[in-house]
């Protein structure tokens, strides 16, 4: 298969028609899927760059499945992603950060080839003091038969089958990042016309991380592997720079186009790790390997991973390449 070429400028639509034409045998459910993506990511955006006269601002009183108290903004962009997903037939299930359970495709739609794993909003915390938030988002195509109900099964998959994955940023400007086999790409929307423009074509990470991100508050909880591979980063030969900004989509996104490692390890109050795999580990993990990087939980390689639940929960180091191995083989021996 011939990866097509493809210039900055280049629109969203036009990038997905070009793929469909270089893949034998598609049929245009993923290019659907994706402009149903696209177009959620267009509908936060603009509800974020206006959260505060929109009354968007503060939370629901709610708590979610997560333990985590509802953000008014985490509702709605739950809610638009559900809707987006729900009826052009390229979807059968939909599992949420937000939601207790999947959600499949109602009756009434067809239930299409894709399971899409989604968190959201994610840095939702953020949102009262405007730091950068974003969506992250997986796809897998299911194993049970199209048109069928979907069940737990197409979604409880390791994230070596996904097909591909993504996330939108919402920052200074609007960046949706796609990982496909033909690479990692990023889009910038123009709020002006709607749509979004290649803008950063072909992500490649670098070897060598610049940066390391981690929330040092909670070095004491750490194993000893963590510490030690922390205190390397911070030796004056290796010429690192401490950067976090406490949203993991934002964390990752300027890691990946500078080189960069991030950090939320297990504690022994949390071994299991607190970042969900299926719509955040995985997810980012296959777009840092597609990007020439790397992601493990500190023992073994994120995407060999099998959930057991639908928000299982993972530790997470993952970044540039050589860095992410550096640091996996000091934790090789910790406990937890």
């Amino acid at each position: 298969m011939t990866a097509p070429q493809f210039e900055e400028g280049t629109t969203l639509d036009r990038f997905l028609m070009e793929s469909l034409r270089a893949t034998p045998g598609a049929t245009g459910q993923f290019v659907n899927l994706m402009q149903s993506i696209a177009l959620a990511g267009k509908m936060i955006s603009s509800r974020v760059n206006r959260a505060g006269l929109a009354g968007m601002l503060g939370g629901t009183g709610d708590v979610n499945i997560q333990g985590e108290f509802v953000q008014k903004l985490d509702r709605y962009a739950n809610e638009v992603f559900l809707k987006a997903l729900e009826h052009r037939g390229h979807t059968c299930m939909v599992v949420s950060e937000e939601e207790g359970g999947v959600v499949r495709v109602p009756e009434q739609w067809h239930s299409g080839r894709y399971v899409v794993t989604v968190d959201p909003l994610d840095g939702s915390s953020n949102i009262d003091v405007n730091a950068t938030i974003g969506t992250i988002f997986g796809v897998f195509r299911r194993v049970t038969p199209e048109g069928s109900p979907a069940t737990d099964a197409d979604g409880l998959r390791p994230g070596k089958e996904l097909s591909a994955a993504g996330y939108i940023i919402y920052g200074s400007g609007t960046v949706l990042v796609l990982a496909t086999e033909f690479g990692v790409h990023g889009f910038t929307l123009d709020p002006s016309v709607g749509e979004f423009f290649l803008s950063h074509r072909d992500i490649r990470t670098p070897d060598r991380a610049k940066i390391y991100s981690c929330n040092e508050a909670y070095s004491e909880k750490w194993a000893p592997g963590v510490r030690a591979f922390i205190a390397r980063c911070k030796e004056p030969d290796r010429k690192m720079s401490a950067r976090y900004i406490g949203s993991l989509v934002a964390d990752f996104h300027r890691n990946l186009l500078k080189g960069g490692v991030f950090l939320y390890p297990a504690t022994e109050s949390t071994p299991e790790g607190k970042l969900r795999l299926l719509y955040e580990g995985f997810p980012l993990a296959y777009i840092a390997e597609m990007a020439g990087g790397a992601a493990t939980n500190g023992k073994q390689r994120i995407l060999d991973v099998v959930p057991d639940e639908l928000h299982a929960r993972t530790p997470l180091v993952i970044g540039s390449r050589l860095d992410v191995e550096e640091a996996t083989a000091l934790m090789a021996s910790d406990a937890f």
